[in-house]
């Protein structure tokens, strides 16, 4: 970067020319207004902007006031002379802008750098999304300087006539984007200019709603006429998926979003990409469901070309399937029993603990992380050794719904006094 001296005016100013490569600096000297320190740098592109530069505590201090002809040379020198004062008495300006951008913040702004910082799977920030939008959508285009721990304290409280469960998630997500924002934006000295994290005052208060955990199954009992009434589904694709999900034990979306290429049907496996838990996932297929899939993708195959799809449980056109309400409601009517697609892997997991499928192995097929667990790093289980447990569950419930006899029962003679022992 070269630099030279020159005495500010509209015409020196514009008189400079621009360097091939790099940067041109320019000091205001020599006029009776000038400023010392005051400068204008000229780079390759002809961009012209005035800064200060200054010593402070030992180090080179370069402050941006605007570029020229935006600002002129009067509002210019101006600026300097105020900046070099503050330098003067120990405050930084660059530090001044960063602290005013930073409380400048809105919380969709914050909310948008979050998403593209972290590893977020697409459902999670549709979920932050929709809680927002629900709980708090007037603070979006709010500075989060301005947010604070009445404002929460109120919401989450006023919010909680409708859903508590909502109004603790919203807030746990503000918290994390507060979290986030304090680590963001910092002082000279390391300190968060955003010092408070305003969802705190929910745990000193102790105000979090205390929301059970959804437990609903479906019963051993109810398992015949729930599986009957899916099985009568005129939409084969809400069909295969139901049964596949309470035979798998997969998430809702792992189910909705599988495709064809994650599925062996030679080996009969299917594996889960990308899950919760930031890994793949691959379980062997019990003998039904793959026979199941097998119709499936020959089925699909049959299609005109412009009907056929990626996804396993694709809808006539071709599309992953989405809203399944209507088909919930129509099965929970044919069989009286109200479920969520959830229930389905809880069903899952009670009925393989019920069968006595050791607790390493039920993890394993549910995709549990042993976050903790010493011993579980040390296990190696198999996709085949998880062939015979999920056999175990799909047989429950195929003999549950009648679909496959059950167990001949032998009857136990006792013998005789005048029988002996044979041999």
């Amino acid at each position: 970067m070269t630099t030279q001296k020159l005495n500010f005016t509209k015409q020196s100013i514009e008189g400079i020319a621009a360097p091939k490569s790099g940067r041109t600096l320019v000091y205001d000297e020599g006029g009776k207004q000038s400023v010392k320190g005051l400068a204008i740098q000229v780079t390759a592109a002809g961009t012209r902007t005035f800064q200060v530069y200054k010593w402070a505590a030992g180090k080179p201090l370069r402050v941006s006031l605007g570029r020229y002809p935006d600002l002129t040379i009067e509002q210019a020198r101006r600026a300097a002379a105020k900046a070099i004062g503050n330098i003067a008495t120990g405050t930084n300006p660059n530090t001044e802008k960063r602290i005013e951008r930073a409380k400048a913040v809105t919380l969709a702004d914050l909310l948008t750098q979050y998403i593209e910082t972290r590893p977020l799977k697409p459902l999670t920030v549709r979920d932050i999304r929709h809680a927002f939008n629900q709980v708090c959508p007037d603070w979006l285009n709010k500075p989060i300087s301005r947010i604070t721990p009445a404002m929460v304290r109120k919401r989450h409280r006023d919010h909680a006539a409708r859903s508590p469960a909502r109004a603790n998630l919203a807030m746990r997500y503000l918290r994390a984007l507060f979290n986030f924002a304090q680590a963001q934006y910092k002082n000279d000295d390391d300190r968060p200019i955003i010092a408070v994290n305003p969802v705190k005052v929910l745990s000193e208060l102790k105000a979090w709603h205390r929301v059970d955990r959804r437990r609903t199954v479906i019963n051993p009992d109810e398992l015949g006429p729930w599986v009957k009434a899916v099985l009568n589904l005129k939409n084969d694709a809400h069909r295969d998926y139901l049964l596949f999900v309470l035979m798998t034990g997969c998430r809702r979306n792992e189910g909705m979003g599988l495709m064809w290429e994650d599925v062996n049907l030679k080996a009969k496996t299917v594996t889960f990409k990308d899950t919760k838990n930031h890994s793949d996932h691959t379980l062997p297929l019990p003998d039904r469901i793959a026979a199941m899939l097998a119709q499936r993708h020959e089925a699909q195959a049959a299609r005109p070309p412009e009907k056929q799809s990626i996804f396993v449980f694709a809808d006539s056109n071709g599309r992953k399937l989405g809203d399944m309400r209507t088909t919930q409601a129509a099965v929970t009517q044919a069989s009286g029993v109200n479920f969520c697609i959830h229930d389905l892997r809880r069903t899952f997991a009670t009925l393989a603990e019920s069968l006595d499928v050791p607790s390493y192995a039920l993890k394993r097929l549910l995709n549990h992380a042993a976050a903790g667990d010493v011993t579980s790093g040390y296990l190696i289980i198999t996709t085949e050794r998880l062939r015979e447990p999920m056999e175990k569950v799909c047989d429950f419930v195929l003999k549950s719904a009648g679909l496959k006899p059950s167990a001949d029962i032998i009857p136990l003679h006792r013998k005789s006094p005048t029988q002996g022992a044979a041999g």
